[in-house]
């Protein structure tokens, strides 16, 4: 029901250029959104809030390629992804210690200790890491679903989580946590 949902509502933006039925798909699906960005960016809410509005722009602009082969919401995250490759590309050639040291002086919404490990320990993860241990361990998709959403095979999708685990369990055991 939800998905028809979605495909109503996106057939209204394609065909008929429906601002409200846009905003509608928006207020559904941006808290989603941004909550995937705040943790690709390690909190930075500022951050976050533009990628999540790339995204939307993105969809809106393109929603009339929108084949319905897939959900909705695989569609919308996987222009996310896209966002935030895009994103990180274009910040490598300028990515310093200065950069480096403004992401670790963020300001974060919480000052609670585990929220800033946690972040400290997604840190340490490469992008497609932290991509796919968010996507799986926070936003709960399974791994055929973050594997559409990638654009990853499944066997790599595997790769990515085996590897992102392992790093954030040695992290967060080293720093005091326990199983």
């Amino acid at each position: 029901m939800k998905e028809n949902n979605d495909l109503s509502l996106v057939s209204q933006v394609a065909e008929f250029h429906d601002r409200a039925a846009f905003d509608r798909l928006v207020v559904k699906y941006q808290s989603p959104i941004r909550r995937f960005f705040l943790h690709q960016t390690l909190g930075d809410a500022q951050l976050s809030d533009d990628l999540a509005q790339d995204t939307f722009i993105k969809a809106y602009v393109n929603i009339g390629k929108f084949r319905g082969q897939a959900a909705f919401s695989t569609w919308l995250y996987r222009i996310a992804c896209n966002v935030l490759y895009d994103y990180h590309r274009r910040l490598r050639p300028t990515d310093d210690i200065d950069s480096s040291e403004a992401i670790r002086h963020n300001t974060y919404n919480s000052d609670t200790n585990m929220k800033l490990d946690v972040y400290d320990a997604l840190r340490r993860l490469g992008d497609k890491e932290r991509t796919c241990v968010t996507l799986q361990l926070i936003d709960g998709y399974p791994i055929d679903k973050i594997s559409e959403i990638t654009g990853m095979a499944a066997g790599t999708v595997k790769s990515h989580l085996f590897r992102g685990k392992e790093k954030l369990t040695a992290f967060l055991r080293k720093n005091g946590y326990d199983k």
